[in-house]
């Protein structure tokens, strides 16, 4: 049954522009203004970190927008502290709304004598006093069975299908989904059948961690426009690579659709000057102005989905909802058409 409070959104500083995002879709969904309550999150001279929450939490569903993207270690403490803070408030239920989900990469162990990190953080936020958490595409899908607490998953793969159903419609006879590597087929192919696309894979041959001795195109791709599809694109070394190792063996065109666009370091000038027409991402991690001036960049918005999620959650109806394209098409309205 449906809760007699309202959902309440915080926000840490680590992503602000998607969480007003995902106030102002709920406000159209519920037909009543939704804010962010009322908060301060601050630093001292000496960089510790200060939660003072101005508003009355008691007994209220709490959602703490948060995603842990760079500067990792800062975001994630903001997050544990801001949890630390409405529990001692005496908020009701605390959902961690985490739309980058930092330390995945490390879920488990590649080498002796090192630490399954993701498994640590999933510790943390649950001694904290996160009741639930919700994400989008976990690097790792096994990272759920780390908590001990309710993950929900959305994934960007029925947004990227309504993406280019949209933009690349009337083209799609010519569309082939590429995974950039075996471990991403999965992903791969979840997009390729939403589409009604074939699937080919870029198998890469590693010399040592960190460096790509070689990659081969498993599948036929002459004539085709490829969309790799990938959860992080970091430093987009391997991307523009797999760009390149596509377009010498036919590909027409190459667009790449990356959930979580990390993009650190020379990543955005890679891109800029890669074979790939676009790069596109979603808006988990906050883009940074080199990022929002790329042209071959764009960025599509996840606030409406993580609103609808939040409602869902917060009313007690079905999450797993949002990943049928039926339910996505009506409340990404404004922004695709499929007719």
């Amino acid at each position: 049954m449906p809760v007699m409070t309202e959902p309440k959104l915080i926000a840490g500083n680590a992503n602000t522009p998607l969480a007003h995002a995902i106030a102002r879709r709920m406000s159209m969904h519920r037909g009543m203004s939704v804010n962010l309550v009322d908060a301060r999150v601050e630093r001292f001279n000496d960089q510790e970190i200060f939660v003072e929450v101005y508003e009355n939490v008691r007994g209220e569903d709490m959602y703490i927008i948060q995603p842990t993207s760079n500067p990792a270690n800062d975001n994630l403490m903001e997050l544990l502290i801001m949890t630390d803070a409405l529990k001692r408030s005496s908020a009701d239920r605390i959902t961690a709304v985490i739309p980058y989900f930092g330390y995945a990469r490390q879920d488990r162990r590649a080498k002796a004598r090192t630490p399954i990190s993701a498994k640590l953080v999933a510790n943390l936020l649950t001694e904290a006093g996160v009741d639930r958490v919700l994400t989008l595409d976990l690097h790792a899908a096994q990272i759920q069975g780390f908590f001990d607490i309710p993950v929900d998953n959305l994934y960007a793969s029925p947004v990227f299908a309504l993406d280019i159903l949209h933009n690349f419609r009337g083209q799609l006879d010519d569309v082939m989904v590429i995974s950039p590597d075996v471990g991403g087929v999965a992903r791969a192919r979840e997009l390729a059948k939403r589409i009604g696309a074939p699937l080919a894979i870029v198998d890469k041959r590693r010399e040592k961690a960190g460096e790509v001795a070689g990659m081969t195109v498993i599948g036929d791709v002459t004539g085709k426009k490829c969309f790799i599809v990938d959860d992080i694109c970091d430093t987009a070394g391997t991307l523009c690579k797999a760009a390149e190792v596509l377009m010498e063996a036919g590909a027409t065109e190459v667009h790449a659709y990356i959930t979580h666009g990390v993009l650190s370091g020379p990543a955005v000038e890679r891109v800029r000057n890669s074979v790939m027409k676009s790069l596109v991402i979603t808006d988990s991690i906050q883009a940074t102005p080199a990022t929002l001036a790329c042209p071959n960049i764009r960025i599509v918005p996840t606030a409406p989905m993580f609103a609808q999620a939040i409602l869902n959650t917060w009313s007690g109806t079905s999450v797993s909802s949002l990943f049928e394209t039926d339910t996505l098409v009506p409340i990404y309205e404004g922004f695709y058409s499929q007719s």
